[in-house]
């Protein structure tokens, strides 16, 4: 059983699924996570049936690769919770982005 959990989390790794729910019970699943526990003799659910909210096509806001992008768009520096912030760019997480050079 080792070998064969062992091996479906690689390929399942491999293609990109997320494998939390299979684990519990490798197949007999229903399309809503239930299945017929015979040994408590009732239906049984691994995952909630909740809707997934709907995704919006539009960006979040503006992306910057880097801080030399957002200085062009003339937007740094920024702070945490302003639109571009991310953490990457900003190094010594002080919840200020692309600070000027010192």
């Amino acid at each position: 059983m080792k070998a064969y959990v062992a091996g479906f989390v690689l390929i399942a790794s491999v293609f990109g699924v997320e494998c939390t729910s299979a684990l519990a019970h490798p197949g007999g699943l229903a399309s809503d996570g239930c299945h017929f526990d015979r040994k408590a003799g009732a239906r049984h659910c691994h995952v909630k049936n909740v809707a997934a909210p709907p995704r919006s096509s539009a960006p979040a806001g503006p992306y910057y690769r880097n801080c030399d992008e957002a200085r062009r768009a003339g937007v740094a520096p920024m702070r945490r919770g302003e639109p571009g912030y991310r953490p990457a760019l900003d190094r010594d997480n002080d919840g200020i982005a692309c600070e000027p050079y010192r």
